[in-house]
């Protein structure tokens, strides 16, 4: 497996590499300033919207870098993956173009909007466990049973470098950024991004924002070591779960992450309705994770560059309308 050293060494031209070959797949995604929320909090605040992909977050850039650095004999054999939604429907959606078989382990309780969403994208489904880390161990005992390539959500140099190219990105939509906010799962989004940006400009600060109900990496971070961590139920869907004791994106975000900041249910729920009415951008509750933490800190960053990464747009319509029920309470 490749360090971690390593892979933060040749992130900057891998992730550029990686920029131009995924293209065809991945959109570059707009860069929206926040006019209203930017005269508020006292900063230039900007939304990378993600949730604009056509897989609906930033997952496909992984996945399909993934896929696209695999030989093509070996992607005729079929991929393995483990997902609670967006990742899975990423690889089934690169997989898809790709005329390569998916198969996707998803937890018990992953939902099911975003199950059926990978099945319509012709991948097979499979439920195992009510955990991601379960789900991920019975994908790489099935995938090194079966000769397939596993495609891990965060712990593989290729997905990380795949969304590094969201960093490469902004990079060229704006001069100057003082700070970054993502959501926090396995941590492949803010280890890609922070690691391209740090390679030309290490005094960005990035922040990693957690659900508290789900924050294995935060937790982990602080202790200094993996934990095996029990999760209980979030909104943020995308980022629940726990971690690989091998991932390479914990020692990455020991090393690039400069602030944690923990969500609570009631802000995440909060985040949501507050950016469908006052952006018209739909999120889901991992991008109203990023959203609720920078409204609440990005004006420790006075008439700086601002961006809140909004991985993702695919909320369950019944989670969506218990929350809007609840705000009209």
């Amino acid at each position: 497996m490749t360090e971690p050293g390593d892979l933060l060494y040749h992130l900057r031209d891998q992730a550029e590499a990686a920029d131009l070959r995924i293209r065809p797949y991945a959109s570059e995604t707009a860069l929206e300033p926040v006019p209203r929320w930017s005269e508020s909090l006292g900063c230039r605040l900007h939304l990378k919207l993600e949730n604009q992909q056509s897989s609906g977050s930033f997952k496909i850039r992984g996945a399909a870098n993934r896929l696209l650095t695999m030989p093509v004999s070996q992607r005729a054999l079929g991929v393995v993956s483990a997902s609670t939604g967006n990742h899975g429907k990423a690889v089934a959606l690169a997989a898809g173009l790709l005329n390569t078989p998916a198969l996707v382990f998803a937890p018990e309780e992953a939902s099911p909007t975003k199950l059926d969403a990978i099945r319509a994208l012709g991948a097979e489904v499979r439920l195992h466990g009510r955990d991601g880390v379960e789900s991920e161990r019975e994908a790489r005992r099935f995938a090194d049973a079966n000769g397939r390539v596993y495609i891990s959500p965060y712990n593989d140099p290729q997905v990380v470098t795949g969304q590094a190219t969201i960093g490469v990105e902004l990079s060229r939509q704006l001069e100057r950024i003082d700070a970054i906010f993502a959501a926090v799962g396995g941590g492949g989004l803010v280890s890609g991004v922070a690691g391209y940006l740090k390679s030309f400009r290490r005094e960005v600060t990035v922040v990693g924002c957690s659900a508290a109900n789900s924050a294995v990496m935060h937790e982990s971070v602080r202790a200094g070591r993996v934990l095996d961590m029990p999760s209980t139920p979030t909104l943020s869907d995308g980022t629940a779960g726990g971690l690989e004791a091998d991932s390479i994106t914990f020692p990455l975000c020991r090393a690039l992450v400069d602030r944690w900041e923990l969500v609570s249910e009631d802000q995440i729920a909060e985040a949501i309705p507050l950016t469908l009415e006052q952006t018209g951008h739909l999120v889901e509750g991992s991008a109203a994770v990023a959203v609720a933490a920078a409204r609440r800190l990005a004006r420790d960053f006075p008439g700086g560059n601002v961006v809140v990464i909004v991985c993702g747009g695919n909320i369950d319509v019944r989670t969506l309308r218990d929350i809007l029920c609840g705000a009209g309470a």
